[in-house]
């Protein structure tokens, strides 16, 4: 294993080191949150690709392949979904915006009214996505160094928090790139060929599982319409997601870059399902599905090889854990903190390395809080759903109809966050944290909740909408921009 341990250890050192280099470049918080809005169409590619395939897209996908076969696609699969149509309907009107958080979006749109209760929501969902993600490196530095679930928690979770706190958007970005491209060899050019071909190929993967599994639809269509509801909706609005387009250079950027992108997804999906497959035929009686991943590299890869595509599953985990702290710090610093204590908004660029520092410590403080919770947080996948549902079930209605509907009010808007988040609550209580019942009602009557009240108080004023749609045009944009750099590809 000294080969594959030299592979993973120049590789974490490559990530801090980036951090370091991402530190000298992050001048102005519009650098340090938004990489400065100037990445070109290949950084943003292949970083929009880093942060939404983590490790529940990689192990995961692998694992519901090893239980599900072909269809265990489908989780992945709307990852890519949502991405696309993000990319295709909507990336170029946020990106005009430019704002740093969903929750100013829905401020511009209604007035300033939006508030702390959305970034309460916003914050909930991109915490406990850092927290699932610090978590599986437990997982991966298990099989690398058989090493104590706290300890492999800490030091992964420390590297991230290290290089996002050094450097912020800018570090990550950079990392994300080397990681799309560790998990494309990793994943996709070693791991899938050498899974089928030790399998047998696809032919004897067919005679030795059951034909269900080469069902495209054998995992169930109600299962397939909860993940579409929550991951393909879910793309649509979360801040880690928003937070990235609001980093490109230009409208065409955003629309193509990351249309790119959800197709590298759906590809990924595949291949993950496949992987898992193959697995199914070479180790039939594996206690867990999510073991399919580790097993298969840990017995089937050659020496060298292994290392990199245990350093891809890293990747993974890293791109999404930077992804959703920077989020999560920045909800918590500018739509949260900022608000509780009266600061004045749109203070973009002015203060510029105070308003770095600001947010490099609410990084670092973010950081630790996701370390600490990791540790101790047992069940993660009700974590996530808990956050996955609230931030549908909470903010899908009011984000969606802002962008278009324009009889849509403030007062339409807080009332469709406050109904669907309670009636998540509630039901999550009543049908259980994994039921699917919660976001199916919760997404219902926040939508009636907005519906209602929007058309039962009075319309938006004229003036706001007026500066909505100059905002959306790209008029009326509040910040400097920075010199032109290579990011331009």
């Amino acid at each position: 294993m000294a080969v594959d341990y030299t592979v993973i250890v120049v590789y974490l050192a490559g990530m801090l080191a980036m951090g370091w280099w991402g530190m000298r470049r992050a001048k102005s918080k519009s650098d340090f949150l938004v990489a400065g809005r100037r990445l070109g169409p290949v950084m943003y590619s292949g970083t929009m690709a880093a942060i939404v395939l983590g490790g529940a897209s990689t192990i995961g996908g692998v694992g519901l392949g090893y239980q599900y076969g072909l269809s265990g696609a489908w989780m992945v699969f709307t990852i890519g979904l949502g991405l696309l149509a993000l990319s295709v309907f909507f990336s170029a009107r946020i990106a005009r915006l430019k704002v740093y958080t969903v929750s100013e979006m829905l401020d511009l749109r209604y007035g300033g009214r939006a508030g702390v209760i959305s970034g309460i929501v916003m914050w909930a969902y991109t915490l406990m996505l850092a927290v699932t993600s610090t978590i599986a490196y437990a997982t991966i530095f298990d099989v690398l160094f058989d090493m104590n679930r706290t300890l492999a928690i800490v030091l992964g979770g420390s590297i991230v928090v290290a290089y996002s706190t050094l450097g912020g958007m800018w570090s990550i970005t950079l990392t994300d790139m080397v990681q799309f491209v560790v998990k494309t060899i990793g994943v996709l050019l070693l791991l899938l060929p050498i899974a089928v071909v030790k399998a047998g190929g696809f032919g004897e993967m067919r005679a030795k599982l059951p034909t269900g599994y080469f069902d495209p639809l054998g995992i169930g269509g109600e299962t397939i319409f909860t993940y579409v509801l929550i991951y393909t909706f879910g793309m649509l609005i979360g801040q880690d997601i928003w937070q990235r387009v609001f980093t490109a250079g230009s409208d065409r950027t955003a629309k193509w870059g990351g249309t790119v992108a959800g197709t590298y997804c759906l590809v990924y999906a595949v291949a993950g399902a496949v992987i898992g497959t193959a697995a199914k035929v070479l180790y039939p009686n594996l206690g867990s599905p999510d073991d399919a991943f580790a097993t298969i590299v840990k017995d089937e890869l050659p020496v060298g090889v292994r290392g990199l595509v245990l350093a891809a599953a890293l990747a993974a985990v890293m791109s999404t854990s930077s992804g959703a702290l920077i989020a999560c710090a920045t909800v918590a610093n500018n739509d949260i903190w900022s608000r509780l204590r009266g600061a004045v908004k749109d203070r973009d660029d002015e203060g510029g390395h105070d308003e770095v520092r600001g947010n490099r410590v609410f990084i670092l403080i973010m950081g630790i809080g996701v370390i600490v919770t990791a540790i101790a947080l047992n069940n993660v996948v009700e974590a996530l759903t808990v956050a996955y549902n609230l931030l549908v079930g909470g903010l899908l209605v009011p984000i969606l109809g802002g962008l278009l509907w324009k009889r849509g009010t403030a007062q339409g808007a807080l009332a469709s966050v406050i109904v669907g988040g309670l009636a998540v609550v509630g039901l999550m209580a009543t049908y259980g944290i994994l039921a699917n019942e919660p976001v199916y009602y919760g997404l219902l009557l926040s939508l009636a909740a907005y519906i209602t009240v929007s058309l039962a108080t009075p319309a938006t004023d004229a003036a706001v909408l007026a500066a909505w749609r100059d905002r959306l045009a790209g008029r009326g944009a509040p910040e400097r921009v920075s010199e032109p750099v290579a990011a331009h590809q």
